[in-house]
């Protein structure tokens, strides 16, 4: 017997693997890619089914205590309780108890204000307060996110002629994205034109370390950065909505990027934070309108934003995001020598083993990218070499598992 050739086997098996990603229609990068079924054509289509009172095919059942990460409604009154109590203590405490500062304002208002900052230049410090900031506004993205997706996307695309709820609900996701790292990304480039590291001055990064005392911009954009995160790992964790293929590729996303976020803010590294978060938001932003545009069949259009999206994000998430990875390796001894200790008192957290715990996320991050970046390549291919612009395929994301049932 001639032996296996083991080498093709395993190369065949990524490809393999690549391909079916790469054609998954429920996938979050590829799937929006795919050939759409052409709009109004005489395609066969399973029939829309008709769901009571609106409600798209991907609702699920959802506690009660949590109705609040899916129901506009549920979020937008618990977000009015801070505000009610608020807007009373302001009227009544004068009378009742003069002098006494409102607690409610935590919630929505920045705290931790260093007292012997000017009113001209204010700082802030982190405090425990900002968990509550942080849960306030994790509310505030899921209505935020609901108002978005449903209110406003679900009519674009039902009129450009989508009818599956699955690829409506997807849609609506897109339109989402669109609308928050087009804001973010805008309000990062903001916030770092106020910083010494602007444009990726990278020897900032340590330069005076530590950067405790933060300019207000910087302190609301952090928690909110870090606010959004987290509504989306709980939505995708608790199961709010319907399963995804790549449900596991998206979980170590967002941990990746919550365990960046948590650690930089608590340990004082926010000017390298915001030099990661707009290298994200910024390509992501390109992503989304690529994806909005080849659900809705413009494709000329399509394949040009794609393919600017293609370049902004070669620079953005490779380019500087591997200047950063250098800077962390190399710049670091930049900062002040008394700060390589880990000093909770003193506010610094660089001891010889930092430059690994803020390396490696990094590298991990990067790797995702790298990842993501070969399959955007092959769609990019694909769209170049290729005239088909439609399929016989369903719009229906939920295909292959009318499919599977076909093989069980």
């Amino acid at each position: 017997m001639q032996p296996k050739p083991p080498k093709s086997r395993n190369r065949a098996g990524s490809l393999t693997l690549s391909n079916r990603i790469e054609n998954d229609p429920t996938h979050h990068l590829a799937g929006p890619f795919l050939p759409q079924t052409p709009l109004g054509s005489s395609t066969p289509r399973s029939a829309s089914p008709v769901y009571p009172n609106g409600k798209p095919s991907t609702a699920l059942p959802v506690s009660p205590s949590l109705r609040w990460a899916v129901q506009p409604s549920s979020a937008f009154k618990l977000l009015l309780v801070p505000l009610v109590l608020f807007v009373n203590w302001e009227l009544l405490s004068p009378y009742l108890a003069p002098g006494l500062k409102n607690p409610f304002g935590c919630f929505f208002l920045l705290s931790g204000r260093i007292p012997t900052s000017s009113p001209e230049n204010p700082r802030y410090a982190k405090t425990y307060l900002d968990l509550l900031f942080l849960a306030y506004n994790i509310v505030f993205f899921s209505l935020v996110r609901q108002l978005v997706a449903v209110k406003l996307c679900r009519p674009i695309a039902k009129y450009f002629g989508l009818k599956r709820e699955a690829k409506i609900d997807r849609f609506g996701e897109q339109g989402y994205a669109l609308v928050y790292f087009m804001f973010f990304g805008a309000w990062g480039y903001r916030v770092m034109s106020h910083l010494p590291t602007y444009w990726y001055r990278s020897e900032y990064f340590w330069i005076d370390y530590p950067h405790w005392d933060m300019i207000p911009e910087l302190k609301r954009y952090y928690l909110m950065q870090m606010a959004y995160w987290c509504q989306q790992l709980i939505v995708l964790v608790l199961g709010l909505e319907k399963p995804r293929k790549d449900y596991w590729e998206l979980v170590a996303h967002h941990i990746v990027t919550l365990w960046l976020v948590g650690w930089s803010y608590m340990l004082n590294f926010t000017l390298i934070g915001n030099a990661v978060y707009m290298s994200m938001d910024i390509p992501d932003t390109f992503l989304a309108f690529s994806k909005l545009l080849n659900y809705i069949q413009w494709e000329k259009s399509k394949v040009v934003s794609f393919v600017i999206f293609i370049f902004v994000w070669t620079y953005f998430r490779h380019y500087l995001n591997l200047k950063i990875l250098w800077s962390v390796w190399f710049e670091i001894p930049l900062a002040p020598e008394w700060t390589n200790v880990w000093n909770a008192k003193e506010g610094v957290y660089l001891p010889s083993w930092m430059p690994n715990q803020i390396f490696l996320p990094l590298a991990l991050l990067q790797i995702l990218n790298l990842f993501w970046y070969y399959l955007m390549m092959r769609i990019l291919y694909r769209a170049i070499t290729t005239n088909k612009t439609d399929d016989s395929r369903s719009d229906d994301e939920d295909d292959d598992d009318e499919d599977d049932k076909k093989k069980d």
